[in-house]
């Protein structure tokens, strides 16, 4: 039956979009704590950021705010995703991908954070691999003891 098939379809589908996210995240730490002038790579050209409730858009300005951070170990405990519907993107392919875990930027004290990514997926030149861009980025530290 089709209810069926449509239900294996999605689960493959959740299946490749949580394996995707996996290596998205991974590239994405490694660039941040190691490869920073590299991480706007990673971004659409129009992609925004809200970094703890400050905006930042545009891959320049993105660039000079990672360079304006002090280096950084990120570990990351927890990481989920989900396909977002394609009628609430007009038909463009994107991920959900939530992170949480802790980091500890350099002369500061080790602190808890989440992170949410709205991937979209771009034709690779090279490989029938789509690749993930970031259209959208939300970070906020979790002081829960403050």
């Amino acid at each position: 039956d089709s209810t069926g098939k449509g239900l294996l379809d999605f689960r493959s589908h959740v299946d490749a979009s949580c394996r995707y996210s996996e290596e998205f995240t991974n590239i994405y730490y490694d660039c941040m704590d190691k490869k920073r002038r590299t991480l706007t790579r990673l971004y659409l050209d129009k992609a925004t950021l809200v970094w703890n409730g400050n905006a930042v858009s545009g891959q320049a300005a993105l660039g000079e705010f990672f360079e304006s951070l002090p280096s950084s170990e990120f570990s990351v405990q927890t990481l989920d995703c989900q396909p977002v519907h394609e009628l609430a993107t007009q038909g463009q392919t994107t991920l959900l991908v939530v992170t949480a875990g802790q980091v500890k930027f350099d002369g500061h004290k080790q602190r808890y954070f989440n992170q949410n990514f709205l991937l979209t997926a771009q034709a690779s030149p090279t490989s029938d691999q789509p690749v993930w861009k970031i259209a959208s980025d939300c970070f906020r530290f979790q002081d829960w003891s403050s």
